[in-house]
C-alpha cells in the first residue's frame, strides 16, 4: 500500500556543528551515519523510502534549527535560507519530495510572511516548529497574527520536539531521561496542552496542528484532562472539553512508535481520521516502519487512511 510520511528529516550545512553539540552522546559512527543521512537527498534516502513504500515524503530540518538562536534578525535570515535550499531539493524530486517550512519564531509577522511565502511560492504544505523559541511558547499572545495567517492560509503547524528551555529538576541526575527517551515528550505534549488550555483553538478554530510521536501521550489521557478539568474548572473564555480541542484541531502521525497496541488506542480515542502514517527518519527505519504498518491489526479502509488519504486530507493534496 502507498504511503505519505510527515515527518522525514534532513539537514542544511549552516546547522550541521549544531546538531553534533546536541548528539555528543551517539557513539562517532553512529552520529556519522545520521549526519550522511541527514544531507542525503538522493539514492540512499529514496531507497529507504521505496523499501517502505512511502510515495512521498515531506522533509523538514531537524531540531533544534533556528528556535535557539538568539539573534532575532540571524534567525530570520537562517529560516528564509533552509526554506530555499529545501525548495531546490524538492524541485529536484518533486513526486517524491515536498516541503514543511522553518520558521524564525523570534519575529511573529516575519514567520507569518515567510509561511505564506512558502505556502504560495515554493509550494510547501505547512511548517514544522521546533517546540518553543528560546523558551516562548506557541499560545502566547505575541503569535496571534502568526495563527491568524496558518488558519488564513489553510495549512497545517506540525509540533516538533526539542529540550526544555531549562532542564527539568526531576531529571537531574538521569540524562538517560533526556530527549526522545521521555523529556521532549514532556515537553512537547504541555506545549500542546498550553495551545488546548491557552485559547488558541478557540480562538483560531481552524487551525490544525500536528503531533508525532503517537500524539506524545496525549490519546491516553483524555479522560483523565476532561475529569480535572471539570474539577478545577475551565480557563475563561473555552467553549468545549479539552479532549474536543484535542480531537477537532490536532491530528497526530505513528513517528517513531511501531506498537500495534498504542495505534489501536490512538485511534480509539481520536478516530480513525486523525492518525497518520510517519516514520522519523534517518532516526527510525523506514522499513521497519512500513513493515509494522502493512501487518497492523487494521480493516484495509483504516489503514488506507493512516497511511496517506488523512495525510492527501490534512496536507490538501
Amino acid at each position: 500500500m502507498k504511503k505519505i510520511a510527515l515527518e522525514e528529516h534532513f539537514l542544511s550545512p549552516a546547522f550541521v556543528e549544531e546538531f553534533k553539540k546536541g548528539m555528543r552522546s551517539l557513539p562517532d559512527e553512529a552520529m556519522q551515519n545520521i549526519l550522511t543521512r541527514l544531507q542525503d537527498f538522493g539514492e540512499q534516502r529514496l531507497a529507504a523510502m521505496d523499501s517502505a513504500g512511502i510515495e512521498m515524503a515531506f522533509l523538514s530540518l531537524t531540531s533544534p534549527g533556528v528556535q535557539i538562536e538568539p539573534d532575532t534578525a540571524r534567525a530570520v535570515k537562517l529560516a528564509q535560507e533552509t526554506n530555499d535550499f529545501l525548495a531546490a531539493e524538492v524541485q529536484k524530486q518533486p513526486a517524491r519530495y515536498g516541503g514543511l517550512a522553518h520558521l524564525a519564531l523570534q519575529d511573529p509577522k516575519a514567520a507569518a510572511d515567510e509561511l505564506e511565502r512558502c505556502v504560495r511560492q515554493l509550494g510547501f504544505r505547512g511548517a514544522m516548529i521546533n517546540s518553543h523559541t528560546n523558551g516562548h511558547y506557541l499560545d502566547e499572545e505575541q503569535y496571534f497574527p502568526f495563527w491568524e495567517r496558518v488558519q488564513d492560509l489553510g495549512v497545517p503547524v506540525y509540533l516538533h520536539p526539542a529540550n526544555s528551555y531549562q532542564k527539568l529538576q526531576i531529571l537531574e541526575g538521569h540524562d538517560e531521561l533526556l530527549g526522545a527517551t521521555w523529556s521532549w515528550t514532556v515537553e512537547t505534549a504541555t506545549h500542546a496542552l498550553r495551545l488546548v488550555f491557552g485559547g488558541t483553538f478557540e480562538r483560531f478554530p481552524n487551525v490544525k496542528l500536528i503531533l508525532g510521536h503517537m500524539g506524545e501521550t496525549l490519546p491516553y489521557v483524555l479522560w483523565r484532562i476532561d475529569s480535572r478539568s471539570r474539577l478545577a474548572g475551565l480557563p475563561k473564555g473555552l467553549t468545549k472539553l479539552p479532549s474536543q480541542y484535542i480531537k477537532d484541531n490536532i491530528v497526530i502521525t505513528t513517528t517513531g512508535v511501531c506498537a500495534n497496541e498504542s495505534l489501536q488506542c490512538a485511534l480509539a480515542a481520536l478516530g480513525e481520521d486523525n492518525v497518520l502514517f510517519s516514520v522519523d527518519y534517518p532516526l527510525e527505519e523506514s522499513k521497519e516502519a512500513g513493515d509494522w504498518i502493512e501487518r497492523a491489526p487494521l480493516n484495509e479502509a483504516v489503514r488506507e487512511k493512516v497511511c496517506y488519504r488523512n495525510a492527501e486530507r490534512v496536507l490538501g493534496l
